[in-house]
């Protein structure tokens, strides 16, 4: 038996006012919340093994009890313990009792013209963040949050202009992986064979949050996806994006390992200072010296640097060559991406001509520098758009409370 996607309620499924008419805008009824025992999603593999052996269960029996209940978790998706047959019952009523499975919750789900999925989730104490599903010919990314808001302000992203409200919890990070495989069919069904081809294929730490302000729990959900024994996603298929929290960039390396993107945007301080302001902690040196040593500690073939494309402010010719002579000596590929506007944005997107010719000098000088297709643009849902509905809609905690009956969700 294997977990299915949550049945979607399309009788409320209207764009709201103002927002774009898109193929697909679907919402899921609020639901009450889970209540009693543990939640074993986001639990690490000693984490779940001590709470097996304190609920009861023998030590000896401990490691053979936490490898089949993670398989049934993480590789067959499976939510309900009587499902999980290669245990015994009293064993399985005995986790019913004591434990349970909660994931966030899918408030709604848009499909832009392009495929990209944006999914609004909610999560414990009614509050919200936005998860997207990118689909292409050769891969499928998950842009997955791991705060709700962001402290960094950076001026150019719609997130940074909504404060920071909570860091999610490792089953709130690794539950959005979750809920994405549910709504795309993608859990194995056990007698069956085994499809390799993934939808959801590889990782992104590039939704809402600073993921290196949230190190621990980002590290305890993708060393859950990363587990062989269960979603088992690839180290080089997890790239975690940080604008520069240069104190947590060798631990990155060191305890998850995973690809490195790093928000750069700008060749000098005085620009970076303003479009990102952690800029004026741990400037463009002092990163960069960090960014040197990451391919070495975490055996990384290269760096992500991504750089928006900002009219007038960063994409002089002048700015092309900084870069070049910045990165020098580092591994890395350049992402160039064009701004993607949100309502009273304070900058302008750089032309076409203007990103080519960007990108030329950086190709010339040796750089790979793809210039990155802006996806879901239709519905907020590119890079730098997202921002919770819960913040947008400006609710109070009284009305969030009363929509969630003043429950709290999958923790």
């Amino acid at each position: 038996m294997t977990a299915t996607a949550p049945k979607i309620d399309t009788s409320a499924a209207a764009p709201a006012r103002g927002a774009a008419i898109t193929p697909d805008l679907l919402t899921v009824p609020r639901k009450l919340s889970e209540e009693g025992g543990v939640n074993l999603v986001g639990l690490t593999r000693p984490q779940l093994t001590a709470a097996l052996i304190e609920a009861g269960t023998p030590e000896k029996q401990a490691k053979m009890r936490t490898n089949q209940v993670w398989q049934w978790l993480y590789h067959w998706g499976v939510r309900d313990f009587d499902a999980m047959t290669n245990l015994a019952k009293p064993f399985r009523a005995m986790l019913a009792e004591q434990f349970r499975i909660s994931l966030p919750e899918i408030v709604s789900r848009q499909i832009s013209t392009d495929g990209t999925r944006k999914y609004l989730v909610r999560i414990a104490g009614g509050h919200e963040v936005e998860t997207v599903y990118i689909p292409e010919e050769d891969r499928g990314t998950l842009c997955v949050s791991s705060q709700v808001g962001c402290t960094l302000t950076c001026s150019f992203c719609h997130t940074g202009t909504q404060k920071l409200v909570r860091n999610l919890t490792p089953g709130e990070i690794v539950g959005q992986v979750m809920l994405v495989r549910d709504d795309l069919g993608e859990w194995p069904v056990p007698g069956t064979p085994r499809d390799e081809t993934r939808l959801l294929s590889n990782i992104v730490l590039m939704g809402m949050g600073e993921p290196l302000y949230n190190f621990d729990a980002v590290r305890d959900a993708m060393k859950i996806a990363m587990d062989g024994e269960g979603i088992a996603l690839s180290r080089r298929r997890i790239t975690l994006s940080t604008s520069g929290v240069v104190p947590a960039i060798a631990k990155t390396a060191e305890e998850i390992g995973c690809q490195l993107a790093v928000s750069f945007h700008a060749t000098t301080d005085e620009v970076r200072d303003k479009l990102v302001p952690i800029n004026k902690r741990w400037n463009i040196e002092t990163l960069l010296a960090a960014l040197k040593e990451y391919p070495r500690l975490s055996n990384s073939e290269r760096i992500t640097f991504e750089y928006v494309m900002l009219k007038d402010v960063n994409d002089s010719d002048e700015d092309a060559h900084r870069l070049v002579e910045l990165i020098r000596g580092i591994p890395a590929k350049i992402n160039l991406i064009p701004f993607n506007e949100w309502p009273d944005a304070p900058y302008r997107r750089s032309s076409n001509n203007r990103i080519r010719a960007f990108a030329d000098i950086l190709y010339k000088a040796g750089y790979a520098s793809p210039i990155r297709t802006p996806r879901g643009e239709d519905i907020m849902a590119a890079c730098g758009q997202l921002k919770s509905a819960t913040e947008r809609g400006r609710k109070t905690r009284a009305q969030i409370a009363a929509e969630t009956s003043e429950g709290e969700g999958a923790q």
